[in-house]
Parts: structure tokens; C-alpha cells; sequence
């Protein structure tokens, strides 16, 4: 038997939406579209991919964690060359910065739907 990893999904009230705010931040493709799902690839690769499933109550994460509240299960770590220029370029695309931040060369960040993720520049 041979496995192998394929995918990130992330829950939302709507799919399309997010998708579009990941295929715009990555420069990914759209290669799925159905009711209550989308799915994401990089260019020339079929996978891993980035797929994005219809969740009515999706609850985002506090950030920092603190007990007893929505705690993050997974976040998204993307390089970046530039991370000034990619932060900016996420927050035209919908994306918002966390105050909170515990590292110098990363950045975390919430998607327009409030999921977290983090650009980082190499050796972080």
C-alpha cells in the first residue's frame, strides 16, 4: 500500500470566497468546483492541494490560545521573499494581521474567513 499526503482542507460558510482569497494570495489553480466544495492546486502539480469544504458554524480561533476558547487545530505556513510586500499584498486580498506576534520574520495572519496562517521568510 502506498500513501501518500494529498491535501489541506479548510472549513468555511463559503467556499468559493476563500478559495478565491488563496488562489489570488498563491497564485494556485482552481481545479474543482462543487456545491459546498472547491479545490486548489499549484500550478503543474496535482498535489499536495488546498481544498475548501462548506462548514455552517465555523467558529475561527482565538489568537493567542487562551483556555477555554476555540483553540487553532492547524494553520498554513507560506514563504515569502518579502515580507513587508507579501503582508500588504494579503491585506489587499481580504487578509487581516494578528497583533500578537512572536517571531521578527513571521507574520501571522487571519484569512477573511478567520482562519489563521503565517508568511515567513526563509530560516525562519
Amino acid at each position: 500500500m502506498t500513501t501518500t499526503f494529498a491535501a489541506t482542507v479548510l472549513g468555511t460558510p463559503d467556499p468559493p470566497a476563500l478559495a478565491d482569497f488563496y488562489r489570488a494570495l498563491l497564485g494556485w489553480q482552481e481545479v474543482e468546483r462543487e456545491p459546498g466544495w472547491v479545490r486548489l492546486r499549484a500550478p503543474g502539480q496535482e498535489r499536495p492541494g488546498l481544498s475548501f469544504q462548506r462548514e455552517t458554524d465555523h467558529t475561527p480561533p482565538v489568537w493567542p490560545p487562551r483556555p477555554h476558547t476555540q483553540q487553532m487545530q492547524a494553520h498554513l505556513d507560506i514563504q515569502v521573499d518579502d515580507l513587508e510586500t507579501e503582508t500588504e499584498r494579503a491585506r489587499a486580498l481580504g487578509a487581516t494581521v494578528e497583533e500578537h506576534q512572536p517571531q521578527e520574520r513571521v507574520r501571522v495572519m487571519r484569512d477573511p474567513h478567520g482562519h489563521l496562517f503565517c508568511l515567513f521568510l526563509p530560516g525562519a
